[in-house]
Formats: structure tokens, C-alpha cells, sequence
């Protein structure tokens, strides 16, 4: 208004916007190889539960959450919600990244023991994974390992917008 006397209004705050819209080829990444890694994990007959039990553990929650997070963003929730996104981003791509490295290392484990037998007391030469099972495996702890490096790159991302 041109009223002399008033004072001026501040400009409306902006509306968090989701990071994966700043970074969409690193988000699409991370629910594209963490997709191929829960279906590669899930493809095996899973010789070593503990440390593939883990390994799917990850993979199946990270990918859920990532959805929710995105969730959060489209359906316009963050507008409601009053905490600071950019931080959150940071924590919850920071968290995923040391739990999605850790399970990379476990997967990489389970497929260097593919030479052992399948079971110690047994006359059989049958080996802990399969030829089949063994390919299987390089590839989940190849796809895990370019998960684990996009939530990386995602963390850092989260950290520069929100240090900035």
C-alpha cells in the first residue's frame, strides 16, 4: 500500500522444499540401487541370516523412509511441521549412510566366504553360495557399495544447504 505511515511487511517465508528436488538424480539413485539390492539380497537363499538378515534390514528400511521423507515433501506435511528440514535431511542421510556402508561391508563379507562349505560336517563339496548365488552376491555388494556412495553425496549435499 502506499500509506506513508505503515510499516512494511516482511516478504512470506518460502516453503521448505524437499531436497530431493535439488538433487533428483542422487535421490532417484538411492531408491534405484536400493531397490536392486533388497531384490538381489532377496534372490539368494540367504546362507548367513545374521549378516543378510542386516543387509536387508537396511535396505528395506532405508527405502521405506526415503518414500516417507519424500512423502512428508509432497503431500505439503513439512509446511506443518516446524522443525528445521535441511537439518533433518543431514541427520536422517548421514544415519542411513553409515548403516548402508556397514551393510556393503557385511554383504562383501558373506560373498568372500562363498568358497566355505554349505555345511562342516557334511561329505558333500556343496559350498556356501551356489556359482549362481556367488555372481548374485557381487552384484548386491556392488549395488550396496553405489548406495552407500549416494547417501554420501546425498549427506554432503544435506550438509552444504544446511550449513549455508
Amino acid at each position: 500500500s502506499n500509506n506513508p505511515g505503515a510499516t512494511p511487511r516482511a516478504p512470506p517465508a518460502p516453503a521448505p522444499q524437499h531436497p530431493a528436488r535439488r538433487s533428483s538424480p542422487v535421490f532417484l539413485s538411492l531408491q534405484v540401487f536400493g531397490t536392486i539390492v533388497w531384490i538381489l539380497v532377496a534372490a539368494t537363499q540367504v546362507p548367513l541370516p545374521l549378516l543378510q538378515g542386516w543387509v536387508m534390514f537396511v535396505a528395506v528400511t532405508a527405502w521405506f523412509l526415503s518414500i516417507v521423507f519424500l512423502c512428508v515433501f509432497l503431500f505439503s506435511y513439512a509446511n506443518r511441521i516446524a522443525i528445521n528440514w535441511n537439518q533433518t535431511d543431514f541427520l536422517f542421510h548421514g544415519t542411513t549412510f553409515v548403516f548402508y556402508f556397514g551393510a556393503f561391508v557385511l554383504q562383501a563379507a558373506t560373498t568372500s566366504l562363498h568358497h566355505l562349505p554349505r555345511k562342516f560336517n557334511s561329505t558333500t563339496q556343496e559350498t556356501l553360495l551356489s556359482d549362481h548365488e556367488y555372481n548374485i552376491s557381487i552384484a548386491a555388494s556392488i549395488f550396496a557399495f553405489a548406495t552407500a556412495v549416494c547417501y554420501g553425496c546425498s549427506t554432503a549435499l544435506a550438509l552444504r544447504r544446511w550449513k549455508l
